[in-house]
């Protein structure tokens, strides 16, 4: 290039600024001679790797399909010898008829030829009910699939009174629970206490078992141990009751296809009034109002018209209806915005009062109103207090995870706690 430039007519230099040539000579040589050859390096590395792990999917797609392929061989040569012995068979009964016909000195020509087509057309439905029910032997393996799922261990449900729970205490007691046999268990020997009305928030880093805790409240999984509510052990209860008594709130939202109506009340228990006071009270009231058919215009299937925060919120106000006493909320506030976030906030402080609530926290501001702060690590309690007590405690776990959002969070927390406590 220094060359070509060099050699360049006198034209070039009136056409071309000096800036735009000491540009090629730094800036693009530059990404020539540095950044190009790493890009290169990189795809190179990243293409030799996929093809090697492209040559290990390839080994390992041959075996799957030898091994299908062996059985389908199988299944044919199976087929095949079957067919040849039940012809041999066929041709073997043929044979002693056509033997024993010529050996009888009292049947006559007439009746031979009627004896022989007769047991011909015997032996070919002969030949073709035995294929027949081999084929229906080979097809009742998909009767055994669908009877194994049919004969599946179902949840019990136990009676128990429609009065539960008169309290809405939660007792965890040497609660153990593995999603399987051979995996480390998610919660192990988990022993607390709820008191009625409290606000608990759950805290820990991914795979502290704060899920499991949902899993096993609501009797997703099976545990060891027992759980408690309202004095009464909730594997006694019956599932449909248990759940039905206990609200959830999911990090993603559940809404149907439907109106507005039928997502905040699908059994049509309550009356359009109770309806608006709860929008108004979460700042929906006017949202629903602008929209063309109020409460009866149409929300796509999962809310897919609807903002991530208006989600939550109408998740939280079909929890509002059901005036449920016990509250679980699974990292609602993770992806909302800080007006939706507050609005949650308030209303967990004045409508939820009577209620007991467990927060699963994302963002750690969202518990230090909390009465209590459970944290949890690798499927134990690490430390279970007033938020307040726990990060006066510089060596605790709560205030390691503080200390992580920064100098100026971390004082603001511990005021928000000092506060409240």
């Amino acid at each position: 290039m220094f060359t070509s430039i060099i050699k360049a007519t006198i034209n070039f230099f009136y056409t071309n600024p000096s800036g735009s040539i000491l540009n090629r000579f730094s800036k693009d040589m530059g990404v020539v001679d540095t950044i190009m050859p790493k890009l290169l390096i990189d795809a190179v590395e990243q293409l030799v790797e996929k093809l090697r792990e492209l040559k290990q999917q390839i080994k390992k797609f041959d075996n799957i399909l030898n091994h299908n392929t062996s059985a389908c061989y199988m299944y044919i040569a199976l087929n095949t010898t079957f067919g040849f012995w039940l012809d041999l068979f066929c041709c073997v009964y043929l044979a002693l008829v056509t033997a024993n016909c010529f050996w009888s000195e009292d049947i006559n020509k007439g009746d031979i030829g009627l004896i022989i087509t007769q047991a011909i057309g015997l032996t070919t439905m002969f030949q073709w009910g035995i294929k027949q029910w081999s084929e229906f032997e080979n097809e009742m393996t998909s009767v055994e699939r669908i009877a194994e799922y049919i004969g599946i261990e179902s949840e019990k449900d136990e009676n128990a009174k429609e009065t539960w729970p008169r309290s809405n205490d939660i007792q965890f007691k040497s609660v153990t629970l593995k999603y399987k046999k051979d995996i480390p268990a998610a919660l192990n020997n988990l022993s607390f206490v709820v008191a009625p009305k409290e606000k608990i928030g759950i805290v820990g880093r991914t795979g502290a078992g704060k899920t499991s805790i949902i899993s096993a409240l609501f009797r997703l999984v099976r545990f060891e141990g027992c759980i408690l509510i309202g004095g009464v052990d909730i594997n006694k209860v019956p599932l449909q009751t248990m759940r039905s008594k206990i609200s959830i709130i999911p990090q993603d939202p559940v809404l149907f296809s439907g109106s507005v109506r039928e997502n905040l009340d699908p059994f049509n228990q309550f009356e359009d009034a109770k309806l608006w006071s709860i929008l108004d009270e979460l700042d929906l009231k006017n949202f629903v109002s602008n929209l063309p058919a109020g409460l009866g215009s149409q929300i796509l299937e999962k809310g897919s018209n609807l903002s991530v925060g208006q989600r939550q919120l109408f998740c939280l106000a079909r929890a509002l209806l059901r005036g449920n006493k016990i509250l679980v909320l699974d990292e609602v506030t993770a992806n909302v915005d800080l007006r939706t976030d507050s609005l949650i906030q308030l209303a967990i402080k004045t409508k939820l009062v009577d209620c007991t609530v467990l927060i699963i926290a994302h963002r750690l501001h969202t518990i230090m109103n909390c009465d209590k702060v459970l944290v949890m690590g690798a499927g134990r309690i690490l430390e279970y207090d007033h938020p307040h007590r726990l990060l006066a405690n510089e060596n605790g776990a709560l205030h390691n995870l503080v200390l992580k959002t920064g100098h100026c969070m971390t004082n603001h927390l511990k005021k928000v706690a000092e506060q409240v406590n």
